[in-house]
């Protein structure tokens, strides 16, 4: 399988969200992304989306969802991204993935997570020795050029989040003696 445009992965997980009734910001979709990102390189080496996250201080973001979604700021997202023609310049409409691998895991990331509050995805990215935790640390002793968060690291650390996908969380939150599998 390809990796994705984030843009078009990340429509893909607002219409999910809004056929569930769930509102969700900036902040909750780069976290909402980075979860699917990281569940998908785990399981099968591979990237889910293009590009790659980076070290902000509210957890890992993908700077082209955070362009194409910055101006909903802290309100739920209501529009879709859209991509330009290199040549023309013209906006267009992004494909949205089809594969059922990726549908039905951005369906999982939204029923374990995606009635999360903003504030509680945060603190499930800056869980210690996360991806996120070990870029932030290792940027105040060494050179993390631009902080970014290779997908390396990722599958290397992704296990301190803890996380359960799939099952259905308890009082809204994430079985935490449950390490990701």
């Amino acid at each position: 399988m390809r990796a994705h445009d984030p843009r078009a992965v990340a429509n893909l997980l607002l219409d999910e969200a809004d056929q569930r009734g769930i509102r969700v910001t900036n902040l909750a979709l780069q976290k909402l992304l980075y979860f699917a990102h990281g569940i998908h390189l785990t399981q099968t080496k591979q990237p889910l989306l293009t590009g790659y996250f980076e070290a902000w201080q509210y957890g890992p973001v993908h700077p082209s969802v955070y362009r194409a979604f910055k101006e909903s700021g802290s309100s739920p997202i209501q529009m879709r991204a859209q991509g330009q023609d290199p040549l023309t310049g013209r906006k267009r409409e992004l494909v949205i993935p089809v594969e059922l691998s990726v549908v039905d895991l951005v369906r999982q990331v939204l029923h374990s997570y995606g009635r999360m509050s903003p504030g509680r995805l945060v603190d499930l990215s800056h869980a210690p020795g996360s991806p996120w935790a070990h870029i932030v640390d290792k940027a105040r002793t060494d050179v993390a050029f631009g902080l970014r968060i290779p997908d390396n690291v990722i599958v290397d650390r992704f296990r301190y989040h803890k996380m359960s996908v799939g099952a259905e969380p308890r009082a809204g939150e994430p079985d935490k003696d449950a390490p990701f599998a």
